[in-house]
Formats: C-alpha cells, structure tokens, sequence
C-alpha cells in the first residue's frame, strides 16, 4: 500500500468516526448545559466552594468567576513548581525556577500547554498529576463554559444572564470531560500507554549503552491532552513517544479525541439556539477549512523534490515510522488548526510549505475546529463579521440568529480579531532586534536559517497567543525572554478574548428578537458557509502575510 493511499484511508476512518460521534455527543453536551438539575457531586462540590449553582450572572459576574478561577489556579500551579523538591514522589528533581514555572503555570491554566522543559526531566509525579492533569480539565472547561455562554446570548433575550460560571464549569468537567477521558485512558492502557508511578530505571538500547527512562500516569494525561484540546506531553517526546502513543491505532485515536469535541459543540450550538441546521453551517466552515488544511498538507510532505525525498519516499526527516507522512500530517493539521500543540512528529522538519501551513492554521484563529469551546465562540464572531460584511455589501442592517449587530458588537468582534495579531507580531518584531532573543536560535549557522530562525521565532509567539502550545524545536525558549513574553502572550491572548466575548454575549442576550423577513440574510444556507470560509481566510492573510512572506514562503521559495 502507497503512503499516500494510507494516509486517504486513514483520513476517511477518521472522518466517519467523527460523522458517528457527532449526533450524540453533540446532544449529550446540550442537556448537559441546558439541565436545571445538579448531580449529588456537584452540589457537594458548590458548598466546598460557597458557589450558588442556579444564581444567574450577567457578563461582568460571569467573567469575573472566569478570572478569578484561572488567577487561582495559576498562583497554586506556580507555587506547586516552587515546592517541587519538598513534595513526595519528585523523582529526584528539583524545584524548578520562577520564571520557568510563571511560563508552566501560565501554559496550563490557559489551555496551552506550552512547554519549555523536558517533562521526564523536570516534574515529578505530584506536579504532573495534581498540577499540570488537573489544568488539563479545568482549562478546557472554562473554554466550554465561555462558548456556552455566548450561545445562551444568541438564544435569550431582554434578560443579559448568561448563566452560572460554577455551574458551567462544573458540568463540564463532571460530565463531559471525566467520563470520556475514563474511557479513553482504558482504551490506551489496553493498546499499551504507561500508567504507573514508577521511578527513574536505566534500560538498556538496541544498538548498545543504557539511558535513564521513568514511568507515570501517561495514559490519564494523555487523553485530557488529547480531548481537552491541552497539547502537553509527559515526556519532551510528547506523542511520539511510544510510552504516550504506542502504536498507529492508538494515534489515529488520539486525533479522533483531539477533534470530537470541537466537532460536535457545533451541534450542541445549533440544540441550544433552537435552529440545528445553524450548528450544520458552521460544521460545513469548519469541516472544510480542516479537509482543505490535510489535504495541503499531505501533498506537500508528499511531494519528491529532491534526491533525499525520493529516496524515503516522501519528507520523512522527523517524522516516526510508525505513523508515516500521512498520519504525521493528519495530526500536525488537527494539532494546528485546533489549541492543542500535541505533536507526533518535529514540527521543525516538515517542509517549508508544510511549517508555514502549520502557523497559517494558528494564525486562523484556530477554528476549525479550534480549540474546545474557544473554537465555536472564535467561529461565531468570525460569523459576526461575516454578516456585517454581508450588511454592507446591500446596504442592510446585518442580522444573526435573530440579532442585530450594531455598533457595540461589531466594536467588541473586530477588538477580538486585533488581541492575537498584536501579541504575534509585537512579541515577533521585539525579539528579532534584541541580541538575548536573536541567541536563542539554535540553527543560525545553517543553510537558510535566516527565514526558518524567524519561522521559530515567530511560531513561539503565534503557538502562544493562539493557547495552541506546539513549537518549533530549533529555539531555545528557556530563557527569562522567552519564558517571561510567550507567559504573558499566553494570557493576555486567552483572557482578553474571553472578555470581549462575554461583553459579547451579554450584549446579544440584551436585545429583543428581530423577526426574519425575505430580506434576511439565510445564515444556515451553503452560501453563507462559503462567505464565512471566505471572511476567514482573507482577515487571516491580510494580517499575516508579509510576516509569513519573511518565514516560511522565503524558506521555501529559496
């Protein structure tokens, strides 16, 4: 069987498998969110936290729920770093350093998992279990209580609630992440993930000599990595490590996990409003946008350019054997155009064409399918803009789902689309003029590292704004610069998001229904998914093209 045909096939169980889980899942989500009543649990877990589950917020309540939430949890993962060497089960390591675990912390809480260390040489079992997989939930969580919340400000109207943070964030955890991330664990324990707290052993190699390994809670960790959209690796490996990915199967099922969620919150989008055929448009959007990416990607890895090329058949240089062009492409896709950052093959070696396709994925916004629950409520104010655009186009009032989008929420949509572009670029252009940052590149005497030293440079600080947490392995982003900027690009781009989408919310839920008239934009019809297909696309390239024109298309053109 030819690598190409593979990696089609592996592609269409893939996308059947997401066809099969989508009805469901998507259903399940929205009497989840939609339910009046609390579990046992989760009544137990309101009175720890003094939190009244059925008080409705209105957006500053709710956003304010959201900051405090993430404010705690990065102070205790940062301390939790800081006491690493006192803790038990530390694995001999030590405490690790304040800017490295202001980077961590930051990483974790923000849903990015960005990491600037080697995790089976840094963090003992402790931390990566009651610190860095409780994040894992939690973050992803809050990113599915926000998107939930900007739907409820689509389907309610003259109130400005927008439901319960506690109770959101609670139900999402509880009883959507816990139990798939159960099932998932047992599925890669039984294909051969490590789950253990076994200490540091020295093994011995094939081709001779010993090397120092440790086991840990891998499969636990890594399906969270995986369904919650996190992206961080037990070991510096991440998942092309056998310990976390054994085999083809089991990588094929890591993708499945990574994508479902994101996939099926558009039904879950459409239960909720009332109208499913709206959830069906923005899957379309989304689904093609994502089938176009892989589809790119594969013949670019694909192509024979050279002597080297031909020979392997196909840009193997990073990549595993046992997953092949077609699923390390498959993967880079869905890692890239969701906020996961997992990889399984070194993102540095893909072709010119195939890295750039990678920060062009993040630069979208990471929405298709994005990130889970950052990926439906960056999708909807795209479709904001959408039909704004659309309005002007004839000289109408531009209406969604029944809402009109006026001056105050075109303002808070256009906000939204600047945060990100401003932290890249910004963080991008400051470090290419300092001498500490410009140290960093580890390639600078190889051939063309002049585009592919700034591809890295710019790939950290997009991977960080956009909470994706992939890298480009050739930076050594361990330094006070580097750990400092790409923290604070990480929060600033998680958390002034989520304000202007709340505001957002709380803005729509504000307004009385406009009824539809034979004048009114058809947002649920095959032409409007195009515009929006569209409307993405051109903002992303107007934005990033000339940084882009300097990275990977010079690399690739030269």
């Amino acid at each position: 069987m030819s690598p190409a045909l593979a990696g089609v096939l592996q592609l269409t169980a893939l996308t059947a498998a997401l066809a099969l889980a989508y009805r469901p899942l998507g259903d399940y989500m929205a009497a989840v969110y939609h339910s009046p009543k609390h579990l046992r649990i989760e009544k137990a877990i309101y009175r720890c936290i003094g939190a009244n589950a059925d008080a409705e917020m209105r957006w500053p309540a709710y956003l304010r729920g959201v900051l405090a939430f993430s404010a705690a949890g990065v102070l205790f993962l940062y301390l939790l770093q800081r006491v690493q060497g006192g803790l038990p089960l530390p694995l001999g390591f030590a405490s690790i350093s304040p800017d490295q675990a202001f980077n961590t912390a930051a990483s974790f809480v923000t849903n990015t998992n960005w990491q600037s260390y080697s995790g089976e040489q840094a963090m003992g079992h402790v931390v990566q279990t009651a610190g860095l997989a409780v994040q894992n939930f939690v973050s992803a969580a809050t990113g599915m209580a926000v998107a939930v919340a900007l739907v409820r400000g689509f389907a309610r109207s003259r109130t400005g609630d927008l439901g319960n943070f506690w109770a959101d964030l609670v139900r999402g955890t509880i009883r959507v992440l816990v139990p798939i991330a159960v099932l998932g664990a047992l599925v890669l324990v039984a294909c051969g993930a490590v789950q253990n707290f076994s200490g540091i052993h020295e093994v011995g190699q094939f081709m001779g000599g010993a090397q120092q390994t440790n086991g840990g809670a891998v499969a636990s960790q890594e399906v969270i990595k995986e369904l919650g959209t996190n992206g961080g690796g037990y070991f510096n490996a991440n998942s092309a490590h056998p310990f976390e990915n054994p085999s083809a199967f089991t990588n094929l099922f890591e993708i499945f996990l990574i994508l479902v969620i994101p996939f099926a919150l558009t039904r879950t989008f459409g239960k909720l409003v009332g109208n499913v055929k709206q959830g069906y448009a923005i899957l379309a959007t989304m689904g093609v946008i994502w089938l176009g990416f892989t589809a790119l990607m594969m013949w670019t890895e694909s192509a024979h350019g050279g002597p080297a090329l031909q020979a392997a058949g196909a840009a193997m240089e990073g990549k595993e054997t046992r997953f092949g062009v077609g699923a390390s492409s498959i993967f880079s896709v869905a890692t890239t155009l969701t906020s996961t950052g997992a990889v399984d093959a070194f993102h540095s070696s893909f072709t010119a064409f195939g890295g750039g396709i990678q920060l062009l994925g993040m630069m979208l916004g990471e929405l298709a399918p994005g990130g889970v629950g950052s990926g439906l409520y960056g999708m909807l104010v795209m479709a904001i803009i959408a039909v704004f655009i659309a309005g002007l186009m004839v000289g109408r009032t531009p209406e969604y789902l029944g809402k009109k989008i006026g001056t105050r929420e075109i303002k808070l949509a256009a906000c939204y689309l600047l945060i990100t572009p401003t932290l890249v670029l910004g963080f991008a252009a400051a470090s290419m003029v300092l001498p500490d940052a410009l140290g960093s590149m580890l390639n600078t005497k190889a051939l063309g590292a002049g585009s592919h030293g700034f591809s890295e440079v710019l790939y950290a600080y997009t991977s960080g704004a956009n909470n994706n947490g992939s890298a480009f392995a050739g930076l050594n982003a361990n330094t006070p610069w580097y750990n400092t900027t790409i923290g604070l690009a990480m929060l600033l781009g998680r958390f002034l998001p989520m304000v202007f989408v709340l505001a957002l919310a709380g803005s729509l839920a504000e307004q009385q229904p406009v009824p539809q008239t034979a004048g009114t934009l058809r947002t649920e019809k095959p032409l409007f998914a195009g515009l929006l297909v569209g409307t993405i696309l051109i903002i992303t390239g107007l934005t990033y093209f000339p940084a882009l024109a300097l990275g990977p298309l010079a690399e690739g053109l030269s």
